[in-house]
């Protein structure tokens, strides 16, 4: 390992860095791993390899999931029994912090409408550690042209 000792004590700047810069290569780095974990876990089913991106302990705020990585993952092999096609298109990802939000439109089978979602997930030392949502069915009919997404 090199070091440069004329970095030794110095502030970020002074030792080259950007101020900000490591919280937003945090912000990245979360986006990265929800990205990863809803694509893995929803999309693909394959929770094996979704689960590397929890913490040890995760905290499940959605009234229909047990808390912990198994209540995860009940509700999720429950949900692809009865919905195989289920996919999810992340519309928007954002980043503050510890917290990435996912804005997604899911749909349990190809034909049908299906619901505007928003994921709040935390995360610490770059695993998911909690988990919010909140859910809303599309319509037929809105009035406005603006659209859910």
């Amino acid at each position: 390992m090199v070091i440069d000792r004329r970095t030794i004590g110095a502030t970020p700047a002074a030792a080259g860095a950007v101020p900000g810069q490591a919280a937003e290569d945090s912000r990245e780095s979360n986006k990265r791993t929800v990205l990863a974990f809803y694509e893995t876990a929803l999309n693909r089913s394959d929770f094996d390899e979704a689960v590397v991106h929890f913490g040890p302990q995760y905290i499940q705020h959605n009234p229909m999931i047990k808390d912990g990585i198994d209540g995860f993952r009940s509700f999720l092999q429950d949900l692809k029994a009865q919905f195989p096609e289920l996919r999810g298109e992340i519309k928007r990802v954002f980043a503050d912090g510890d917290f990435v939000i996912l804005h997604v439109h899911a749909r349990r089978t190809p034909d049908e409408l299906g619901l505007a979602i928003v994921d709040i997930f935390r995360l610490e030392h770059g695993k998911i550690v909690e988990h919010w949502d909140v859910r809303q069915p599309l319509t037929e009919t809105s009035a406005n042209t603006n659209g859910m997404f």
